[in-house]
């Protein structure tokens, strides 16, 4: 990639990853060939603060679990009415670093 390719990338993209994760993103960006370009910026990505008003809003029901992907876990708090309430508030406290968590390893993946 180049670096305004890659600077498009931190723009449109930065803020969905920690801050301590961006050199070294960079440094993955920086070695990607120019067919994966259009993948790597197009990629389903997800906004930690939507995810975080999601677990808010539906996380007694296991939504914000169904959109990562873990359908055992949604289940589980689906059926548990988010384990009390309990689940729910510490899934809603750690929603943003799941969810940057889950986007690095989306990156990871398609490279």
């Amino acid at each position: 990639m180049t670096n305004e390719q890659i600077a498009q990338f931190f723009k449109v993209h930065g803020d969905k990853f920690r801050q301590s994760d961006l050199p070294q993103i960079k440094v993955l960006l920086e070695n990607v060939s120019e067919l994966r370009v259009t993948e790597l910026i197009a990629a389903p990505y997800k906004s930690p603060m939507i995810m975080t008003v999601i677990a808010w809003l539906g996380g007694a029901f296991g939504i914000d679990r169904f959109m990562f992907g873990q359908l055992g876990w949604g289940v589980a708090k689906l059926i548990t009415f988010g384990g009390c309430g309990l689940w729910t508030l510490v899934d809603i406290f750690t929603a943003m670093d799941r969810t940057r968590t889950y986007n690095m390893n989306i990156l990871q993946e398609l490279l």
